[in-house]
């Protein structure tokens, strides 16, 4: 057999025994010595008549195959109206797979839209912690929204401190916009120990989720209530594009093997649905998320179909080499047109862009001459371009672009292009700093000064850790900017040092 048809067909088989009773070999009474629901319960990608309910049993989350021995594991899940579980809604039966590291994906339905709901998971004897899922309005209805934005969380850089203020937050959405976890390992002046060296099979991906997932405060923020995730280049390989890693000391074969054992392994730790692919390299998670008729969410993966970046990476004077190309590509042109088809299409008072990098260009060469991240969207000017020109075109002024990455705050206006200065305003972007990479940060606004002056576009910035809250109502949208003071040290209150609001059809962005 094609080792591509066997992969596939795996996959398919896989996938299957994450959500199908599966009687074959299943252990249904299992005993545990330890707490298999150690790692947390999510939900996320909400509908109005449902969502995704995750776990993972790993009761031993550090050792390869989760100290689970091999076991194909029967779990109950339940949804209920209450916290007490008095009035059960909806239950059923999973089987926890060694394929899929164990892990239990669960595509709820037949809920009522906009409402909150609770559930949880148990098996044998054991009973997992309890999570909230909240359904999304109906079709064409505005309720308002209440949602925060989150990305990079390496853990040997600091606490999560920022999860435990977002997880007292009534939210009614967390967006996580990548860099989950960091593929290398803990570096000398680490504030939290116990990084293996850099991970490249699917077991290395998993201990790594496994790390991560067992801090106390990512899990409640989880628990708290629905996330929408996409991945960035860390969960693969720092600055990866395609098929071309980091330093490009690996093959395209090889490469392909990395991406599909770390795509596995974030499906496999995220709360999203059952991929459809031929192979875990080719996993998808371009996909929309409505919140009934105020917002459609465009979650958008500027990785796997990218373009090598230009001039060999880092920070260049531009223009240089194929900078300026237009065939180079962020999106790839499949997910282009799925963008701009769907700009067009969509009747959602405001359209979201949930995306990795920075789009809005900061030039930090004073003077004659710009220089520009060749990994950000200023590496990919005619994209850029083609991708604003569709804002411009389809939705000007009720679209919003939220991005990580960067591990700072930004409030760009965004331009119908970039290449004049005359060239009108037609989007917001709102960066969101990380939650602890980069550690403590400072208060520098680098959006003032000399370099402030060559970027005009940019209203505000500052590098403190933490996370963007956004409430939206069918005519306004406000963002809020929530930092902690240190991370390198637990228990730091929260700050929130600036406010934006964005009036619908309006051009620009004004501080409240």
């Amino acid at each position: 057999m094609d080792r591509r048809e066997f992969l596939a067909d795996l996959t398919r088989a896989a996938a299957l025994c994450a959500t199908v009773p599966n009687v074959w070999r299943v252990t249904n009474r299992p005993r545990f010595a330890e707490d298999p629901f150690v790692l947390g319960v999510a939900s996320g990608d909400p509908t109005p008549t449902g969502g995704v309910l995750w776990t993972r049993l790993a009761p031993s989350p550090l050792e390869v195959g989760g100290g689970m021995r091999g076991m194909r594991t029967g779990v109950t899940w339940e949804v209920a109206e209450d916290d007490t579980f008095a009035k059960i809604v909806k239950t059923g039966r999973a089987t926890a797979a060694p394929e899929l590291g164990h892990s239990v994906h669960v595509n709820v339905d037949g809920l009522a839209p906009d409402r909150w709901y609770f559930y949880r998971f148990s098996s044998g004897e054991a009973r997992s912690d309890v999570g909230r899922l909240r359904t999304a309005p109906a079709p064409g209805a505005v309720s308002p929204l209440h949602f925060a934005v989150a990305s990079c969380q390496h853990w040997e850089s600091g606490y999560y401190t920022a999860y435990q203020h977002m997880a007292r937050e009534e939210l009614d959405l967390v967006a996580h916009l990548g860099d989950y976890i960091y593929e290398y390992g803990a570096n000398l002046s680490a504030v939290r120990q116990h990084a293996s060296p850099e991970i490249r099979t699917v077991d290395d991906y998993r201990g790594r989720y496994a790390q991560y997932k067992s801090d106390p405060a990512l899990r409640a923020a989880h628990a708290r209530c629905p996330w929408i995730v996409v991945w960035d280049d860390h969960e693969v390989d720092n600055n990866y594009a395609g098929l071309h890693g980091e330093n490009d000391m690996e093959s395209d074969e090889q490469m392909r093997t990395r991406r599909a054992a770390a795509y596995q392994a974030w499906w496999e730790h995220q709360p999203v649905r059952v991929p459809r692919v031929q192979s875990w390299a080719d996993l998808s998670i371009t996909r929309t998320v409505d919140w009934g008729g105020l917002t459609r969410f465009f979650m958008i993966d500027g990785r796997q179909f990218r373009t090598d970046q230009a001039c060999g990476d880092g920070s260049q004077i531009v223009p240089c080499g194929d900078w300026a190309s237009p065939t180079r590509t962020m999106l790839g042109a499949t997910q282009e047109k799925w963008l701009t088809t769907g700009l067009a299409a969509s009747h959602a008072r405001w359209q979201v862009i949930a995306n990795q990098t920075m789009v809005a260009p900061f030039d930090t060469q004073v003077g004659d001459g710009m220089r520009f991240p060749m990994d950000s969207w200023s590496g990919y000017p005619a994209a850029r371009d083609r991708m604003l020109n569709a804002v411009a075109t389809h939705a000007p002024n009720r679209t919003v672009v939220i991005t990580g990455d960067i591990h700072s705050n930004w409030v760009n206006e965004l331009h119908d292009g970039f290449s004049r200065p005359d060239k009108r305003v037609v989007a917001a972007e709102f960066v969101g700093t990380s939650i602890s990479s980069g550690g403590d940060g400072s208060d520098v606004n680098r959006a003032t000064g000399p370099v402030g002056a060559e970027n005009p576009h940019v209203k505000w910035q500052n590098s403190r850790r933490g996370y963007i809250t956004c409430n939206v109502t069918p005519d306004a949208w406000t963002t809020e900017y929530r930092v902690v003071p240190f991370i390198t040290r637990p228990d730091a209150p929260l700050q929130t040092p600036t406010r934006w609001r964005v009036t619908r059809t309006r051009p620009g962005i004004e501080a409240v």
